[in-house]
């Protein structure tokens, strides 16, 4: 059992150095053994975790498992020095990731038969100038392609939009380093010289059944890369405004939508998509920052798309009085809407004083109201705004306690996310019976939880992990959870500050004496 234990140990921060090492000893005996390989995986991640690791346990890690090294690699724990390319191919791929490789790896890289290499080194940041070179004139045009995506030389960028290969050009397509003179050539195809392949054609096959035509079509035209290149050009901020905006009647419903998402076009070109057939573009259009108020006002008042009217909800620049139409059309949910978090608290007031009880839910959200306003919101009749306000933190147990009285079950999650509500009430909260099991998992994680509300909690399949690690738990209570069934539980109790230090050295003890295979010698 104390093998299992050990991802908890080696999470502690109280965790003496002599122990570390102890633990790093375990995980590499257990790297190479036929020892039980998700705990010593687990062992191994907590390990990776922790801030003193240090350069010397980080190298002993590395050397045992090569999954290892790849993650001390990309969390900047191996050092260039700790890393040897020939050996290591996956670690030295992870540091050039990262952009902390050096130069004669990323050349030694380059020149890797595997195109899978050559494909990841391509997205690499910092290469040298040679290996920019080299990959950006790869044979396999799909390395070439990564790169033009990555490049962040506008020049290099600008030269493989005119690449013979249609992949490689909508890559490029995408990339918001391509000048913006060269993306609107990509998007009207003048000056550009034509494509000579294409991911179709070069394999040469008839597009799948359930792929459909515009994505994987070639009738020596590369249709599907070029439907690729304007849908990437609609999106990349850098392609022209003006360029963009005339592809908001393209056929494709793909290139629509993509346009959709951007933030500088003429109203004009907003006002069509969002009138537009596809749902899915106008739910763009809706939820876009850019858009107009007379536009915002026209789609709010289209009530048959639940959809838009959702999105519409949630534009930072929606009018309170159009809030009020959209939320008692369509079902919002408990959020905090930009356009309320951005209201002049005295707005709010006067909306709510009149507004249906969608609206004053959303309103109640806000927790920084006035007190004024909040105590009126949380002791509103209505269940769903009361709930709404149950968080606010300048409400007192008196006004908590009241709101349970009120509306039962439907607040104590709610209730118990306060940051003021008392011990007393939580205790109560977590004996309900039936249990509320959304209040118990926020009396888990509440600063203000006794001993009687966590145990209750410990009973709660989505509860107890949170509970098994709340500093409100005495030694006693955190020794008995280390035999707990549940691994997550277990792991809160070993990592537990009041967990004395003779136990965990027991537990650390218990497993060196098991061996790497996790078997007591017999």
């Amino acid at each position: 059992m104390s093998r299992r234990l050990l991802p908890g140990v080696a999470a502690r921060a109280d965790l003496p150095s002599g122990l570390l090492d102890r633990l790093v000893a375990i995980a590499v005996a257990g790297a190479g053994a036929g020892a039980d390989r998700a705990a010593v995986r687990e062992l191994v991640w907590a390990l990776c975790d922790r801030g003193d690791l240090g350069a010397e346990r980080a190298r002993a890690l590395a050397a045992a498992n090569p999954d290892t090294a790849v993650l001390l690699a990309r969390s900047g724990l191996l050092s260039p020095a700790d890393v040897d390319p020939a050996a290591r191919l996956q670690a030295t791929l992870a540091v050039l990731e990262e952009g902390s490789g050096r130069p004669e790896w990323a050349r030694l890289t380059a020149a890797s038969p595997d195109r899978e290499v050559r494909w990841r080194l391509a997205s690499c940041p910092g290469l040298p100038t040679d290996v920019a070179e080299a990959l950006a004139a790869d044979p396999d045009p799909g390395v070439a392609a990564e790169f033009a995506l990555w490049t962040a030389d506008p020049a290099v960028a600008a030269r493989l939009a005119t690449h013979p290969d249609a992949e490689v050009r909508s890559a490029a397509a995408l990339n918001e380093c391509t000048p913006p003179g060269v993306l609107a050539a990509l998007v009207t195809g003048e000056g550009l010289p034509p494509a000579r392949s294409c991911p179709v054609c070069r394999r040469g096959e008839a597009p799948a059944p359930d792929e459909s035509p515009a994505r994987a079509r070639c009738s020596g035209a590369h249709e599907s890369a070029v439907h690729d290149t304007l849908e990437r050009a609609a999106r990349n901020p850098a392609t022209p405004a003006a360029v963009a905006a005339g592809l908001a009647g393209h056929p494709s419903v793909l290139v629509r939508w993509a346009l959709a998402e951007r933030a500088d076009l003429p109203q004009e070109a907003y006002e069509r998509l969002g009138a537009d057939p596809a749902p899915a573009v106008r739910r763009t259009v809706a939820g876009n920052p850019a858009i107009g108020e007379p536009l915002i006002r026209a789609l709010a008042a289209c009530r048959d798309d639940a959809d838009v009217l959702r999105a519409v909800a949630r534009h930072p620049r929606l009018p309170l009085d159009v809030l009020a139409d959209v939320a008692s059309a369509v079902r919002i949910g408990p959020v905090l809407l930009p356009s309320i978090a951005a209201a002049a608290p005295d707005d709010l007031a006067r909306a709510a004083a009149s507004a249906p009880a969608a609206v004053r839910m959303l309103i109640a959200e806000r927790h920084d109201l006035p007190a004024p306003l909040r105590d009126a919101l949380a002791g509103d009749a209505d269940a769903a705004v009361a709930k709404a306000a149950a968080p606010h933190p300048g409400l007192s147990g008196q006004q908590l306690r009241a709101m349970v009285a009120r509306h039962g079950v439907q607040v104590c999650a709610r209730v118990a996310a306060n940051p003021g509500a008392p011990a007393d009430l939580l205790e109560e909260l977590a004996r309900r019976d039936p249990p509320a099991r959304r209040a118990l998992r926020a009396i888990a994680v509440h600063p203000n939880a006794t001993l009687p509300a966590l145990l209750a909690c410990l009973e709660d399949a989505r509860a107890r992990k949170d509970a098994a690690a709340h500093p409100a738990l005495p030694a006693a209570v955190v020794a008995g959870l280390l035999g707990h069934p549940h691994p997550e539980v277990a792991w809160a109790a070993a990592g537990h500050p009041a967990l004395p230090a003779a136990a965990v050295e027991r537990l650390v003890a218990e497993a060196e004496r098991a061996g790497p295979a996790g078997r007591a010698p017999g």
